[in-house]
């Protein structure tokens, strides 16, 4: 029998600034959605507007990743994954794209 898997629904993403230095982006979930895989290609900078529990998928596996509503972390460009909102209440949080200086 063949395995079903249930689609999961888009995160929002909301391009709230982008000029030549940065690109900051908001995104919203709703409890189980998901960004969908994706490399980043520039270094960027993650800060939660709520408290997110984070599923992290990757090449590796799962992560389960808590972080509380104003902690910051940033990650180096090349990592693939797919995040998803893996609470049971709605997150949000802000992506900052750092753009290579020309």
């Amino acid at each position: 029998m063949a395995q079903k898997f249930t689609a999961r629904e888009p995160a929002a993403a909301s391009v709230l600034c982008e000029d030549d230095r940065a690109r900051v982006t908001r995104y919203d979930f709703a409890p189980g959605a998901e960004t969908g895989w994706h490399v980043h290609h520039m270094p960027y900078v993650v800060v939660p507007l709520t408290d997110c529990e984070f599923l992290i998928e990757s090449a590796s596996g799962v992560t389960r990743v808590t972080q509380k509503a104003g902690a910051a972390y940033s990650r180096d460009r090349g990592v693939e994954h797919n995040v998803v909102n893996g609470g049971e209440a709605p997150m949000a949080f802000i992506e900052i794209e750092i753009k290579p200086i020309a």
